[in-house]
């Protein structure tokens, strides 16, 4: 493997293997770090206690906490996490955040801990094949087992999980390594000849989705969170202006351009807008924009655009084709290819075709929307709470959601004004990856508003990570919207498995007292007359605050598109 490097040390130092992983990341432009100590990392967080005037370390409960933690810095900041973690259990415990990240696209890098070199595969005390464990979840990843070689797996494991499309990196460092001297010299990786980040450009491609663009009418753009990965907000502006097409976006695509965009008709999918889901099969062109048309945005994949052809701009040739056919596959950067196209389109002129999503859209907003945000009488509603923060925090705050019901909610009915403003976990779908996360985002981000919405199921997952806030005096405001179930599998056993709510019913501990145990500001709403006060109150708090809302406890999230369906199926009621 072959790598070109810039220098950034002029005279080695000798140094551990402990002390060369510290100035490594730290040589990346790590400031925050989250992890967990144990018996085989012993020696880096020993180095780690000569550093802590250059690096903040979060200690987490849990290692799969780490991982979501380093996720939402992540999604917050645009650089890459970073989290560390032990041998064994420790490792294993961190795998299901790295399968989140790979799914979602997320840089992470994850060091761990190894027993010694010269008991690997001896079945030695908290010992586990991490990098083999690891090979399915994980852009690349690697073992190290001489000191020497600890600078050059680092760089590379940062250069890869930034570039391209990102995703995580594991770096399993055995003990014997870690304790071992060596001279240091850092040098950041900029290119690895048998990896290419940045595929050339076909202009021949370019020319031909130009032509289609300029050919269409009835075109919708498909906006996903490639663009914010590759920081392309600004071209994808210009892309809509001068085209005149509607943009729909997936779920991670959603802060990719702000509600409020004359073009922006919603969000795609299984429980996304009826007015992008419907007009699909009207649509002659689709141009997605960084997605990857997954499952919940396809629906049945044989209905899907079935009238259209299909320009697919993805910097990740394994995903064009792998479920929907791309007429022009455009592959790179879309931060080169967007302006590309741009530049040659002559564009259109899509008024009427953008009021026929407005119509759905008022269909939507009476069946559903209004009662949703603005209800009048009943129990309290999940989509009002989401209504009133977004109202109340505008464009200072970023959003980030658990799984579920409140999810779907959160989504739809908050108000995006700035890219990087929704965090959640969406290929994977991880129950317990919203509190973490939001932990990250807010000290990834310290100056911004850091609103969680979350379920009581979901917030039980990772609940003891409120001892991190405990400890760290983290400012997340965490909005528990609570309805006594699984809400999102009732819904399932309602509409699909004749109401037989099977193990789906929760019974709760008292959030007050845990709240309490943890330091935590709290406030609990039953009525919804009592709502606006409580989030005032919040929100006048510095510090952390939970803000428990019982909620009704049959409310189910519409519009939905049912499993198997097309997505011109979508259900209203």
């Amino acid at each position: 493997m072959s790598i070109t490097t810039i220098d950034t040390a002029i005279e080695p130092r000798i140094l551990t293997g402990s002390q060369a992983i510290i100035e490594s990341i730290i040589a990346e432009g790590t400031d925050v770090m989250f992890g967990y100590p144990g018996g085989q990392v012993i020696p880096i967080y020993d180095a780690l206690y000569d550093y802590t005037d250059r690096i903040h370390h979060v200690l987490v409960r849990h290692e799969q906490a780490a991982v979501h933690a380093a996720e939402g810095y992540a999604r917050a900041t645009g650089r890459v996490g970073v989290c560390m973690v032990t041998s064994g259990p420790g490792a294993t415990n961190a795998v299901t955040g790295l399968a989140d990240a790979m799914m979602d696209s997320t840089p992470v890098v994850l060091i761990s801990g190894q027993v010694s070199a010269s008991l690997l595969g001896t079945d030695s005390f908290q010992e586990t094949n991490f990098v083999g464990i690891t090979q399915a979840v994980t852009k690349w990843n690697i073992q190290v087992k001489r000191a020497e070689d600890i600078p050059d797996a680092i760089s590379r494991a940062f250069y890869i999980a930034r570039s391209g499309r990102p995703g995580p990196v594991v770096v399993d460092i055995t003990k014997d390594a870690q304790v071992a001297r060596t001279p240091f010299k850092y040098s950041r990786t900029e290119n690895i000849r048998s990896y290419v980040s940045r595929p050339e450009v076909d202009i021949r491609s370019i020319e031909d989705a130009v032509q289609l663009i300029n050919l269409s009418r009835r075109p919708m753009a498909l906006v996903g969170q490639g663009v914010q990965l590759a920081g392309a907000e600004k071209e994808l502006l210009a892309f809509l202006e001068k085209s005149g097409m509607p943009a729909a976006s997936t779920l991670l695509g959603l802060s990719s351009l702000p509600s409020s965009h004359p073009q922006n008709v919603g969000m795609l999918g299984m429980h996304g807008n009826y007015g992008p889901n419907v007009k699909n099969r009207e649509c002659d062109l689709l141009v997605a924009i960084g997605m990857r048309f997954d499952d919940r945005v396809t629906g049945r994949v044989e209905d899907f655009g079935i009238n259209a052809k299909v320009v697919h701009l993805e910097i990740d040739p394994s995903e064009v084709n792998k479920l929907i056919y791309a007429d022009v596959p455009v592959i790179g950067d879309i931060k080169d290819t967007l302006p590309m196209i741009t530049e040659r389109i002559s564009g259109g002129k899509y008024e009427e075709w953008i009021d026929e999503f407005r119509a759905c859209y008022d269909v939507e907003y009476e069946k559903i929307i209004r009662e949703e945000t603005c209800p009048t009488s009943g129990a309290v509603r999940m989509g009002e709470v989401v209504h009133k923060i977004s109202t109340a925090v505008r464009d200072s705050a970023i959003m980030v959601t658990d799984v579920g019901q409140h999810q779907m909610m959160a989504a739809r009915y908050f108000k995006y004004y700035n890219p990087r403003s929704i965090i959640t976990s969406g290929g994977l779908g991880t129950m317990g990856y919203g509190l973490p996360a939001a932990i990250g985002a807010k000290l990834g981000m310290p100056g911004k508003r850091v609103c969680l919405f979350v379920g009581d199921g979901g917030f039980q997952m990772n609940i003891q990570e409120l001892c991190t806030i405990l400890q760290t005096r983290v400012g997340v405001k965490i909005i528990l919207l609570n309805n006594g179930y699984l809400g999102m599998v009732r819904q399932w056993q309602e509409l699909f498995f004749n109401e037989r709510y099977s193990f789906t019913t929760l019974v709760n501990p008292d959030f007050s007292l845990i709240a309490a145990a943890n330091g935590i500001e709290y406030a609990r709403v039953e009525k919804r007359d009592d709502l606006d006060a409580a989030i005032e109150r919040m929100f006048f708090h510095d510090d952390a605050f939970i803000m428990e809302v019982k909620v009704d406890s049959g409310e189910n999230v519409f519009p939905m598109v049912p499993a198997g369906a097309a997505v011109t199926d979508i259900m209203l009621e």
